[in-house]
């Protein structure tokens, strides 16, 4: 009888993986080049005669030790990145995986700084061949495309202000976003009012990294100084019941990625993480994967390890889908389009 009853849990779970994994599903939180496949740098690094052997593991996955020697790691795998048909290509390939995950609707953190230095002219012509790349995605892939650029912290507020002119010179309809990424630790969010402020009159979308190592306070100093509508991350906000409430009246919506903050040791296990308890405090919550070759993961298994860990059932994804659906940071027409695919729900 038990042996009956495991191989009947066995296939209830498997139909709803398989269901999970055909879900459509939208993600808010995406680092272009931290969703590099590792075959995908180890190939340009060869093309390009750069020895970066020593950022991969003997399984040839990207090795760290933690979230400071990461950021080393993502930059040095940035350095085989250097021309606009290198991110063509790179955009291609993200976006191919993505698409194989069930995600119909992307947004991706775009950062000048690794796209000609931030110099605006250079920046146009990197960014043309990520548009164009989206395109062909768009149609070879069913999956839409929209950029967030994204400066980063721990380069620096002057460096910030140059890349809010990047910003501003192609905010438009597919660059619709502007957030700020990095070492929580460097600078505070007071140091980047300029270069919110010039998003903001540019019509951007604002997300803010915030409250993964920088802990709640980090939260409540984006929201004061910056002033986002979405939060990176800001799953450390669950150590102040008051922010909580304050995220659930504001509906400010968390850009929460699991599997990345298990990753890091922000959290043991899934069953550990406050996703759940955030999301029944009324706190608004998507679901990503931040940089998914980096953590070992995709949609697909963020999906399923909510569902085992929470028991999370088909009203709750569609309620995560329809979160991200409204704070997505795009147009009338690409919102109406991306709820019709997710009426199509299997």
């Amino acid at each position: 009888m038990n042996q009956r009853i495991s191989e009947t849990d066995r296939e209830r779970i498997a139909q709803r993986d398989a269901a999970l994994a055909a879900r459509p599903k939208l993600e808010l939180h995406l680092h272009l080049e931290g969703a590099a496949p590792p075959d995908f740098i180890r190939a340009q690094a060869k093309r390009k005669k750069t020895d970066l052997s020593r950022i991969f593991d003997d399984r040839g996955a990207y090795a760290y030790r933690d979230f400071t020697d990461f950021l080393r790691i993502y930059e040095a795998a940035c350095t085989v990145l250097t021309t606009p048909q290198d991110f063509h290509d790179l955009t291609l390939a993200v976006l191919e995986q993505s698409a194989a995950q069930g995600v119909v609707y992307s947004e991706t953190f775009l950062s000048p700084d690794f796209c000609g230095g931030g110099d605006v002219i250079a920046w146009r012509d990197y960014l043309a061949a990520i548009e164009a790349a989206a395109t062909q995605a768009q149609r070879d892939f069913g999956i839409t495309l929209r950029g967030c650029i994204t400066c980063i912290r721990h380069f620096g507020p002057q460096q910030a202000r140059q890349i809010a002119r990047c910003a501003q010179a192609t905010a438009g309809p597919f660059v619709t976003g502007f957030g700020i990424a990095g070492d929580e630790g460097q600078f505070h969010p007071s140091d980047f009012t300029y270069p919110f402020d010039a998003a903001r009159e540019a019509g951007l979308g604002l997300t803010a990294h915030a409250g993964e190592w920088g802990g709640p306070d980090s939260v409540r100093a984006a929201l004061d100084y910056l002033r986002p509508s979405r939060i990176g991350h800001g799953v450390r906000a669950i150590e102040d019941p008051r922010l909580v409430d304050k995220l659930a009246e504001a509906g400010v919506v968390l850009e929460v990625c699991p599997g990345s903050n298990i990753a890091l040791g922000l959290y043991p296990a899934h069953s550990r993480h406050p996703i759940d308890k955030l999301r029944r405090a009324g706190v608004p919550v998507t679901v990503s994967t931040d940089d998914p070759p980096f953590f070992h993961t995709t949609m697909t298994r963020e999906y399923i390890q909510l569902a085992q860990s929470f028991g999370w059932e088909e009203d709750i994804f569609a309620q995560i889908a329809q979160t991200a659906l409204d704070a997505a940071f795009c147009d009338a027409q690409t919102r109406s389009d991306i709820a019709k695919k997710l009426e199509t729900t299997p």
